[in-house]
Parts: C-alpha cells; structure tokens; sequence
C-alpha cells in the first residue's frame, strides 16, 4: 500500500508542478488560461512519470504481483483442502 502512496502522490506532484509550468507559459503567450493547457499538462506529466517514475512504478508492480501470488496460492490451498475433504464415488 505505501508503493501505491507514494507513486500516486508523486504523479500529482508532478501533474502540477507541469501544470504550474504550462499554465505560466500558457498565460504569458496567449494572457488567458485554455483547456488546453490542461491537456498539455496531462501529456506532459504522463510522458514525464514514464521515464522519472519508473523506480515507483516497477515497486508498485512488484508489490501488486505478491499480493496476486500469495491471494493465488491461498485460494489453491483452500480449494485442494476442500477437494481433499470431499467424498469420493
């Protein structure tokens, strides 16, 4: 749980801090805000947090994939106690 903390913590940091940066540029160039700035600022922190998130994510993944394995082999488990316990004709 705290891999998932700290990776969606810092996609929103990065998310704004992106978004600080469009937004100012955004209003020097054109003196409004646009829903495009937004837009970029999306794609911007997307395309950012592929290459300086990387770390984060594959502890994420990693994280994810033993809660999978230990659900996986408990549900083995239980299903060969249960097919150990059935009667057989």
């Amino acid at each position: 749980m705290k891999e998932f903390v700290v990776y969606t913590g810092l996609r929103i940091a990065l998310f704004v801090a992106c978004s600080a940066l469009v937004t100012g540029i955004w209003l020097l160039a054109f003196h409004q805000v646009d829903i495009w700035a937004i837009v970029i600022s999306f794609v911007l922190s997307g395309v950012a947090s592929y290459f300086l998130l990387n770390r984060q994510r594959e502890a994420f993944a990693r994280r994810v994939d033993e809660r999978a394995r230990r659900a996986t082999s408990r549900f083995e488990e239980m299903r060969a106690r249960e097919d150990a316990d059935e009667p057989q004709v």
